[in-house]
């Protein structure tokens, strides 16, 4: 298995959310995690960043945790870090930004981080 850098954007420190059982599986994988969040310094023990211009990493994955209209005030800086593939979790999908990511040769995948951890498809 490669261990790829993956930005899981809209983290959230609260345990209920997806967003950070997201963090906790992709640690639990191997992966290298990057949380972003404005407000929080630390989920599962990786170092938050609270904005993406922050992340200085080739990105293999951007995996969304945010609406629409915040993905999409966030667009240009998504586009920037060009991650090799982003995943529109379900209630994340945005239309703008799945067409610019294609043209920037960005593949977009709308799927569920977590079921695609635990069925070996991420």
């Amino acid at each position: 298995m490669t261990h790829q850098h993956v930005v899981v954007l809209g983290a959230s420190p609260m345990e209920d959310r997806y967003s950070n059982k997201a963090v906790r599986e992709l640690v639990h994988h191997g992966h290298h995690v990057y949380p972003v969040h404005p407000l929080s310094t630390e989920i599962h023990g990786q170092t938050c960043y609270k904005h993406l211009d922050d992340i200085r990493c080739q990105v293999d994955t951007l995996t969304l945790y945010v609406g629409k209209g915040r993905s999409t005030q966030l667009m240009d800086q998504i586009l920037s870090l060009k991650p090799n593939r982003i995943i529109m979790n379900p209630g994340t999908e945005n239309e703008l930004l799945e067409e610019q990511a294609k043209q920037h040769d960005i593949e977009v995948i709308r799927g569920c981080t977590l079921v695609m951890l635990r069925t070996a498809q991420f």
